[in-house]
């Protein structure tokens, strides 16, 4: 039996057993929940995730997905995605926290893209210092750095936008 990859992106106000409808759904249609980012956002719920299942049930998996409505979550389904082999290109971790205020991840995001730097996950959050209680944001991202960029060449691009920010940025 052949198999598929579908990626579902869902949204929804949040409130328990959620996940667990998604996956009742998945399993229903024989499907494997293959990997997935989950997370609470304001209230909502909002979550992507690739499956496979078996192509003869790919149309009636969709519908499921899709008749999640009646419970509240919108939803995406792509079908077929390219699954593409990971690279052997160096990962990097980067940290970067600062006092927060529009524009960090624009500045940050044009650095990344004039050296041609995936951004492979990004999580970001604000929170109050605990001394001032004023705003500090904070990100962590992994970075698949291109052929020809070295750690120490995408730190040197960044801390000239730090030093700007005042940002605190690190990179492992």
């Amino acid at each position: 039996m052949s198999q598929t990859s579908l990626v579902l992106t869902i949204l929804g106000e949040d409130r328990p057993g959620l996940v667990d409808s998604i996956a009742n759904t998945i399993a229903d249609h024989g499907g494997n929940w293959v990997e997935s980012r989950m997370a609470h956002l304001a209230g909502q719920f909002a979550g992507i995730l690739r499956v496979e299942v078996a192509i003869e049930q790919t149309e009636a998996l969709t519908a499921a997905i899709q008749a999640l409505t009646a419970v509240g979550l919108e939803s995406i389904v792509h079908t077929n995605p390219v699954i593409q082999a990971t690279s052997d290109n160096p990962v990097v971790r980067l940290a970067l926290t600062g006092q927060d205020r529009p524009g960090i991840v624009r500045e940050i995001s044009r650095v990344l893209t004039t050296l041609a730097v995936n951004v492979e996950e990004l999580n970001t959050e604000c929170h109050r210092a605990a001394n001032t209680g004023q705003a500090l944001f904070h990100a962590d991202a992994q970075l698949r750095l291109p052929a020809g960029v070295t750690t120490d060449t995408l730190r040197e691009a960044l801390e000239q936008v730090a030093a700007d920010m005042m940002v605190d940025i690190s990179l492992e």
